[in-house]
């Protein structure tokens, strides 16, 4: 059975809702590690989260979609929880740049 865009949109929405909790509950997995595992992050998150806003007409600084994806400023959250990053990941990271996020809005 197909579902109604209504319902879509709520499915959607429901599974950004459930990923930005995983991510504020695994504070322990870091941005790059993340990134260089699946080419995006919390950042890349927040970013998609303040294009889509913007595109709906209801724009938002890139610090208060950070802020609803971190569940608490960024600052903090990089006082609590983020960790240095290794010269491994650093290298990681730049070698697989081509694969990473592209930002936009998907309709």
């Amino acid at each position: 059975m197909a579902m109604d865009d209504l319902t879509r949109l709520k499915a959607e929405a429901a599974a950004f809702r459930g990923l930005v909790a995983h991510f504020q509950k695994r504070t322990d997995v870091q941005n790059i590690d993340v990134m260089n595992t699946a080419g995006f992050c919390r950042n890349c998150l927040a970013k998609w989260y303040k294009a889509a806003a913007e595109h709906y007409g209801a724009p938002i600084s890139y610090e208060q979609a950070q802020e609803a994806v971190y569940g608490m400023p960024i600052s903090e959250w990089k006082a609590k929880h983020q960790k240095p990053a290794s010269p491994a990941q650093e290298k990681t990271f730049e070698d697989t740049k081509a694969l990473h996020a592209k930002i936009g809005v998907v309709e």
